[in-house]
Order: structure tokens, then C-alpha cells, then sequence
């Protein structure tokens, strides 16, 4: 788990460790939330409550039942679109104490869209059993009222969720008998209980439901009921949490009818307590719940009487297998001996010794299986690498052998080492990772990556930011999906504000253009966090994002991932060029030009032809960076930056892309947004993978400025790359085209190229004949990005940077764009396939 202060990262609802001190209530109770009590909210990584929500709770649990509020959502995927909203329903259930909700949205029976209200029927002062009721009228339900009842009492390690339906309308109505809860990646079935897990096994916290016959319900017979006019059906379900979803269908399971008890210890060869690992039980057919052991190694889970085969494991551990029966009303207790674990321990610094953060990948070689540490949203483990906000620590790994590389982003150096481990051996790796690309001036930034809060994605807000330190990532504003949000203190609780700087903002999303903006100021008290509501016309979102919580003339607000053709070409699709949304382009500081995949800046068309979704056929697929290229010539005047957009640690990752944005300090923890705002409006920024490029011309005009020369223009260009990357062609884009004579390559003249962390550093005269535009790409045209990403997707990437646009002015007259559209029209919207096959000259 993360180093931080315990009490601290509860107010993140980011990490969250094993089940803390259980506070005792003299009975179970519900209130609503308001500002003088908001802090009485229940946390976790998934928490979502606000004032106007509900809280339920007793002396083992709480839980958060969302208010009848306007537009209230978990997060921006509970649910999409019109009618998504989903007040009255379960967003939150932890153990009490515990502040580790790992659940987004519970919701009986499907329930979403507007409700009549949602109250508080028994508060517990009465009798001890506190009641909560969400009601939607016949009239907003399509002809069938729903009455949801949260009902919870004393002792009670879940909540009794009952539901009432009736047909009040003048025809028969189907009903659909299933409940909805995510975002539950690992699901099953236990004793035909079903069970969800956290997305990271680490974080245990696991949640099970049944249906149950209690409070006027029966359980269903099916799926689905018709409903005649005037009839009405009663279903109730038991949902309960605990430390693991093999414990959380014991108790399920022991509310439905009697259970006896299993207890396992599991030691390690010395007898000391394992806490990490999990007990697999095997409920037959096929039909496996993990358990987990708490911090003194214990296992208890309740089991209906039966015979379970378990499978005991912990990674680097030698795995056991038990079988058991359990009798109803019995215990059975059983201590298991797990051995000494293989593991890789580590001790990273720079080369003044400090420790830093970084990244390792465990390559399995000479027949070695592939490890598999964790899931792909975290960065304690995500598949076969491990990322770290310090130096030091400690990765378990199977026996076997491996190539292993550390990293700390493409401005230092590499280790790569190979370490054969044998069962119950612990290797140890010391690496300096040593600063060669000297970046002096410049910071390296990206505008766009997110963690669990936006919704759309599960990665921990802490993972998120272990993982931008790790690689090398300097300034990341937050830009969580239609939430206000600010990674700043998580920040410094995990002792990276020396390494990473943010500001609050959001990423604005809907179904059409993207914004990315900040500062912003976060209020968590209110839904999405204070954020505005997004709008289709997206020069509306512009003007509101500019303006939102008062003007601020430094405020920075850029496009996302953009589609071009919409957007300044085509807008209302009909294939007719019209100059898309009219003065959009001046409402913007930028544009994603490079959003996570790999570069096409050098590509020779505004589209391409690639496999169809499905793989059947062809689609046309535009090419963003030559649509921007063509729309520079026609005026557009939006600063390109690049972003990874980053929704995992593993494989959607950060460092893939990064943007190089001019700063007057080096030192993370003193970058100035505003500043940083300035310069990246003034285009005073390089797109990189990894290279480090500089170009200024003779007059000292860097990315972003205006020179003025009579014909000739000295241009020096300067190419930095670390000891695991490597370029071998820069090429100099005129107003958009690739001169033949400004294409320089290793191949060509290997005499302008070397062989150090200098890679290029030479000094170029165009001769132009009109105002131009000039970019200067640098690339590796036969390299990738393998060494420094392993197995992660971004490893296919070449090596590439360039830089924002140097306009000279020629004629004396002042910039001017020269109108060229690169030898093809603008591309408009409904190309087929013949009509760019015809146009890309292809058979």
C-alpha cells in the first residue's frame, strides 16, 4: 500500500487500507446530509456523496443512498444521457470505520431517471431500525410506481433493500427482475450468491447480494414478470460488504439459512502472519470466491455445510491446497504454511542519492511465465510492471528469469539488469539513474489524464499520480471527466510535491467535443464537484468554461482529441465544406494534435484507409496532425500540444506523449501555472515521446514566435534523447510540405547525426520565398519506445518530437498565412472508401 498518514488519505477517497477501529452507534441511524454534517460521509476510493445525500448506517456498516438533486450522478457514466440521472439509489456502502467504498453505483431493479422523492421514513430513534424510501410515481415510470426501501438495524453487515411495483396503468407491463451495480470488473457467484470485487484485490472490499424472503417478499421465480393492471410485486435483496467477496457471501448466505464458520491462518516459513495473498473456495461448477486475510493472516468466512476444495496463494509463494467440510453450526479451523517468498527488492536514486521516483518492468525471459502483479489500474503492480513514488520497495515475483529495466521517464538514464530468481530468494537491484538530457528552461507537462473520479475508467487517483511521477512527468493539471477536482494534497501525502505539480480543473465531456480547462475551484459539497454542465455547440462550452466561477484572464482551455472535420471543416456533416463552428478556433488555447497514439505529423494525405471496425472491410480514418497542417495555411492560429489522455497505469499509461512547455524554473514544486498557461498560449512548446528538441533561428525566435528575415533563415536545431531512445531523421515542414532538401536522415548524411545523448546539433538555412510557418520534426523512424515501456501498448511507438509553429514574416508585411491545402481539398464529412481510394491514387 501507499506510505501516507491514515487519516489523511480517507479525505481523498483514494487509497484505502485494511478495516480500521469500528466506531460503536447505539443503533442503526439515517440522516441527511447537509453542510453542517458533510463530513459525516463515509470515504473510499469510489466514494461520491454530497450535501443532499443520505447516510444509513449502524455499528457495522454505512452506507450513502443519493438525494432527489438536480442532474445527480455517481460520475459521469452513471448514466449517460437524458433520463441517466440516478437519485435514490445506493452509491456508497463501506465497513463502518473502514472508509473503503469501492462500489459506484447499486441499483434496484435498474432504477435511474427522475424520481418523486427520496425520505427518511424511520431515522432509528424509535425502535433502532432506520428506513430510507425512494419513490417514483406511476406517472414518471410508464404506468408502474416503484417504492425502493433501505432498511437496516443493529448488527446488520448489509442492507435489506425491498421493492415494491405496481401496475397502476390500463395494460399488462413486463418487469425486468435484475439489479445493476458497477463498476465491478471481477464478478461471479458463490452458493448462487452473487459477489463483485474491488477493481484491486489490495484494497479488500468485497460486496454480495441475494434475493431474500423477508419484509413481504418472496423470492422470484424468474427474471421477468408481467405485471397485470392493479398487481403488485414485492422483492427484496440482502447486500451486504466485508474485507473480501468470499465474506461478503457468507454473510449473505448465513441471512438466508444456518452456515458454519471456517478460520484459516496463514504463516510464512517462519510462522509469522501473511497478510497479503488470498484463499481461493471452490463452490463447485466451476464457481470460485477469493478470500483475504486480514493484518494477523486471519481468514473468516461463513459457508453453508459442504465440502470446499481451496487453493491458498500469495505471489512469489509456493501455493497450498486444503479441502474442507463444513458442518452447519461448526467451526473449522485450519492453519496453513505458505514459505518463503521470491522478490526483487530495490534502491533507486539519482546520482546525488536521492531517492526517486520511478518505474520497473519484470521482462520474463528463457521460458519464464510472464507475471501478472496486479490489474492494469494501479501502479503497485499492474501486470508486468511495478511503479513507485520512491526509490525504495519491494515487488514479490514467481521464481524464474527476468530482464529487468528501471525507469524515471526519457530525460534520464536506464537500468537493465538480469536476475534469476529461485524459490523463496530475494534479489536486490541498486540503480543510479542518472539526469542526461539537460532540459534547462523547460518542464515537462501533460494537460490531460485521468483516475477513478471521472467514471469512465477505475485507476486510483493515487495510482494516477505514482504513475505521472514515475514517468518523469513534471505539471498535470486535473482534469478528471465533468468533475471539479484537485490532486494536490494526495499529492503532497505522497511525498511527491518534489517531483509533481498540479492545479484543479476538469476535462468537460459529452457526446461531441472535449474540454480540458484550469484553474477551477472545487467545491466537493456539490454534484460534479461545481462543474458546469456540458452543451453541444462547443463554442458554448468554450465561452462558459472561459468565464466559469468568474473570469481569469491566465485560465488555459484547450480541445480534446478533436475532430477536425466537425469542428473547422464540415459541420453539419453533409459533406459540404462550410468552415465548421464559425470563430471557434479563436475561443481556444489548443488542441490535442497527439492524443496517446502514435504520431502521423509526416503523413502525406488528411486521411487514410484503415480495417473496419469488426474487421470486415475498410474505413476512412482522418489524419489529424495534416488537417492541422492545412488549416494553418488557411489561418487557424490554435497551439498543438500532446496528452496520453491516460484512463490506466498499464498500457493507457502517461508518458507515451508529453509536452515541453517553457518555464523560469526546473524545479517542480515551484512551476507556476500561470506561467505555464502563458507560455503554452504563446506556443512556447515542444510535442515529444521523448526526444528533447530545441529549435530557435538565428535571431533567437523559439516554438510560438514571429522573425522576420528578407529570404533566409537560420535555424538551429538540436536534439537531445536518453540512452534508451534514438533518432534518425529530422525533417524541416515548410508551411506544412516536406522539402525534399530540408529532409536530413542517418541513412543520408550520417555525418549531421552522432551517436551520444546529442543526437543532432546543426545549424540549417531555408531559403523561403514567402511568409511561412516553419516545424521542425525530429524522429526515429526505425526506433520505438520498447525499452523504456515493455509490454505496455505505447512501446510501439516511435521516437518523435516537434515543435509548435515559428512564423516568419518575409514581405515585411506581417505574418500571412499562404492558403495551401498540402494537394487535397479540406476533407469534409461522409467520404467512402472508393472516393479516398480514388483520391489517394491507390488501385
Amino acid at each position: 500500500m501507499y506510505d501516507i498518514p491514515a487519516m489523511k488519505i480517507l479525505s481523498f477517497a483514494a487509497i484505502c487500507g485494511a478495516v480500521a477501529f469500528v466506531q460503536t452507534l447505539p443503533a442503526a441511524e439515517t440522516f441527511e446530509i447537509g453542510e453542517h454534517n458533510f463530513e459525516e460521509l463515509p470515504r473510499g476510493k469510489e466514494a461520491d456523496g454530497i450535501v443532499g445525500d443520505f447516510v444509513i448506517r449502524n455499528d457495522r456498516i454505512e452506507a450513502v443512498i443519493s438525494g432527489n438533486l438536480p442532474e445527480r450522478r455517481a460520475n459521469m457514466s452513471t448514466f449517460y444521457g437524458d433520463g441517466g440521472e440516478t437519485p435514490g439509489c445506493l452509491y456508497d456502502l463501506t465497513v463502518k470505520g473502514a472508509n473503503n467504498d469501492q462500489i459506484t453505483i447499486f441499483t434496484p431493479l435498474g432504477q435511474r431517471g427522475p424520481v418523486n422523492y427520496v425520505r427518511v421514513v424511520k431515522d432509528g430513534s424509535e425502535d433502532g431500525e432506520a428506513i430510507l424510501e425512494t419513490f417514483v410515481s406511476a406517472a414518471k415510470a410508464g404506468g408502474v410506481s416503484r417504492r425502493h426501501t433501505y432498511r437496516l438495524k443493529d448488527g446488520w453487515r448489509g442492507l435489506l433493500i425491498t421493492s415494491t411495483l405496481r401496475n397502476e396503468g390500463a395494460k399488462p407491463g413486463a418487469i425486468k427482475l435484475a439489479d445493476g451495480w458497477t463498476q465491478m470488473r471481477s464478478k461471479g457467484t458463490a452458493a448462487n450468491i452473487d459477489w463483485a470485487d474491488a477493481i484491486d484485490p489490495a484494497d479488500k472490499c468485497g460486496y454480495a447480494a441475494d434475493w431474500v424472503d423477508e419484509d413481504g417478499a418472496k423470492r422470484p421465480a424468474g427474471t421477468e414478470v408481467t405485471l397485470k393492471p392493479g398487481e403488485e410485486i414485492v422483492v427484496a435483496r440482502f447486500i451486504a460488504v466485508a474485507a473480501s467477496p468470499a465474506e461478503a457471501a457468507g454473510i449473505v448466505a448465513a441471512r438466508q439459512g444456518e452456515t458454519g464458520t471456517l478460520k484459516i491462518a496463514l504463516k510464512d516459513d517462519a510462522g509469522k502472519p501473511v497478510s497479503t495473498g488470498q484463499v481461493k473456495i471452490d463452490f463447485g461448477g466451476g464457481k470460485i470466491a477469493p478470500a483475504y486475510p486480514d493484518d494477523a493472516g486471519l481468514v473468516t468466512v461463513s459457508l453453508p455445510a459442504g465440502k470446499y476444495p481451496l487453493a491458498i496463494e500469495d505471489i512469489g509463494r509456493s501455493a497450498a491446497a486444503e479441502t474442507v467440510e463444513i458442518a452447519a453450526g461448526a467451526e473449522v479451523s485450519k492453519s496453513v504454511a505458505l514459505g518463503p517468498q521470491s522478490a526483487v527488492s530495490f534502491s533507486v536514486t539519482d546520482t546525488e542519492g536521492v531517492s526517486t521516483p520511478c518505474k520497473a518492468q519484470f521482462n520474463a525471459i528463457d521460458g519464464t511465465e510472464p507475471p501478472v502483479l496486479g490489474p492494469t489500474d494501479r501502479a503497485h503492480g499492474a501486470m508486468d510492471q511495478y511503479f513507485s513514488e520512491k526509490g525504495a520497495f519491494r515487488v514479490p515475483l514467481p521464481p524464474g528469469k527476468y530482464r529487468v529495466v528501471v525507469t524515471h521517464g526519457p530525460e534520464f538514464s536506464h537500468h537493465d539488469e538480469i536476475v534469476t530468481l529461485a524459490p523463496g530468494q530475494e534479489a536486490k537491484i541498486a540503480a543510479k539513474l542518472e539526469r542526461l538530457v539537460d532540459t534547462a528552461g523547460w518542464v515537462s507537462t501533460d494537460y490531460h489524464n485521468h483516475s477513478t473520479p471521472s467514471g469512465d475508467n477505475t485507476c486510483g487517483t493515487a495510482d494516477r499520480l505514482v504513475d505521472l511521477a514515475a514517468e518523469q512527468i513534471e505539471f498535470a493539471p486535473t482534469t478528471e471527466h465533468n468533475r471539479l477536482f484537485d490532486w494536490e494534497p494526495l499529492i503532497s501525502d505522497l511525498g511527491l510535491a518534489p517531483f509533481l505539480k498540479t492545479v484543479a480543473g476538469m476535462e468537460l465531456t459529452g457526446r461531441g467535443a472535449h474540454f480540458n480547462c484550469f484553474p477551477l475551484k472545487p467545491d466537493p459539497r456539490k454534484q460534479d464537484g461545481g462543474a458546469p454542465v456540458w452543451k453541444k455547440d462547443p463554442r458554448l462550452n468554450a465561452i462558459t468554461l472561459r468565464d466559469w466561477q468568474n473570469a481569469e484572464p491566465d485560465r488555459w482551455i484547450h480541445v480534446n482529441h478533436p475532430d477536425m472535420i466537425e469542428n473547422f471543416v464540415d459541420r453539419n456533416g453533409d459533406g459540404r465544406a462550410d468552415g465548421g463552428y464559425a470563430y471557434f478556433g479563436g475561443l481556444l488555447d489548443g488542441l490535442e494534435t497527439q492524443n496517446y497514439s502514435a504520431s502521423e505529423i509526416l503523413a502525406g494525405a488528411p486521411y487514410k484507409l484503415v480495417q473496419a471496425r469488426g474487421g470486415l472491410g475498410r474505413q476512412v480514418m482522418p489524419i489529424r496532425e495534416f488537417i492541422w497542417l492545412q488549416l494553418l495555411n488557411q489561418g487557424l492560429d490554435v497551439r498543438a500540444i500532446a496528452v496520453t489522455d491516460s484512463h490506466q497505469v498499464f498500457g493507457n499509461g502517461v508518458g507515451g506523449w508529453r509536452t515541453y512547455v517553457k518555464s523560469g524554473t526546473d524545479d517542480p514544486a515551484r512551476i507556476d501555472w500561470r506561467e505555464l498557461s502563458r507560455n503554452s498560449k504563446a506556443g512556447r512548446m515542444i510535442l515529444s515521446t521523448g526526444p528533447f528538441l530545441e529549435v530557435e533561428t538565428g535571431a533567437g525566435v523559439e516554438a510560438g514566435g514571429l522573425d522576420r528575415v528578407s529570404g533566409e533563415l537560420k535555424l538551429k536545431v538540436r536534439v537531445q534523447c536518453t540512452d534508451w531512445l534514438d533518432i534518425d531523421r529530422v525533417q524541416v515542414l515548410v508551411n506544412g510540405r516536406q522539402p525534399a532538401e530540408y529532409n536530413y536522415t542517418r541513412r543520408k548524411n550520417p555525418d549531421l547525426f552522432a551517436d551520444g545523448v546529442v543526437k543532432f546539433d546543426q545549424t540549417l538555412t531555408l531559403n523561403l520565398s514567402q511568409d511561412a510557418h516553419v516545424i521542425v520534426v525530429a524522429i526515429g523512424e526505425n526506433f520505438s519506445l520498447a525499452k523504456g515501456f515493455g509490454g505496455s501498448a505505447q512501446a510501439s511507438i516511435r521516437p518523435i518530437a516537434y515543435n509548435n509553429p515559428i512564423y516568419v514574416d518575409v514581405d515585411g508585411g506581417g505574418f500571412r498565412p499562404n492558403g495551401d491545402t498540402l494537394g487535397f481539398d479540406l476533407p469534409v464529412a461522409g467520404l467512402s472508401v472508393d472516393e479516398v481510394k480514388a483520391r489517394l491514387g491507390e488501385e
